[in-house]
């Protein structure tokens, strides 16, 4: 009897343990995060964002391979400051927003590079096409607020082949080169909201 108590008492003890060790999830708190991105036109680095976006992270702090990530972008909502050229960019030449309104980024795999880094893998979905991108993520960080709640901080940046996704606009110069440049350069910074279970 004594011992069935030890053992009665130890796993109790072990519970909190359990569930400290299973996934969070965390929607991202879009008013603290931004999607941005740059691209060379001629010689200089214009920049633009994306105002109207999702997101949900699954993050598992003692086995980050269970853990996920889940993104969809709004493609009309591309905003360079340029009210001419951001018209340009919804059209058929660029992102197409009428026939492919959306844009997603979803994970197939995680795995931890070190304590603050993680390596993931996953499908990208631009313009009805989607690539296999491989991108490395930092941790910020997780602050507990109380009551269940929490801020967790996640931040990547990445190159793409604007080319790869049919975006493939462009003008020849007489002088030699292009106007625009392939490579385009897409900067994450999530902050996000643990999803807090409802009381029973």
């Amino acid at each position: 009897m004594k011992k069935a108590l030890v053992i009665a008492m130890a796993a109790l003890a072990a519970l909190p343990l359990v569930a400290s060790a299973k996934p969070e999830t965390y929607t991202v708190d879009a008013a603290h995060s931004g999607i941005s991105f740059q691209v060379r036109h001629f010689f200089s680095e214009v920049p633009g964002r994306f105002t109207d976006f999702t997101g949900k992270v699954v993050w598992d702090a003692e086995k980050p391979e269970a853990s996920s990530v889940e993104i969809t972008v709004q493609a009309k909502s591309i905003n360079t400051d340029n009210e001419n050229r951001d018209g340009h960019l919804r059209n058929a030449d660029f992102f197409d927003v009428e026939k492919f309104p959306s844009m997603s980024f979803k994970s197939v795999s995680v795995k931890a590079k070190d304590a603050k880094t993680l390596t993931v893998n996953g499908d990208l979905t631009v313009k009805g096409v989607t690539k296999r991108t491989t991108i490395e993520v930092q941790l910020l960080g997780v602050m507990e607020l109380g009551g269940g709640k929490a801020k967790a901080g996640f931040k990547t940046e990445f190159p793409i082949n604007r080319q790869d996704f049919g975006i493939s606009w462009n003008k020849t110069l007489d002088q030699g080169g292009t106007v625009l440049g392939d490579e385009v350069t897409v900067k994450v910074l999530f902050e996000a909201d643990r999803v807090v279970a409802a009381a029973n």
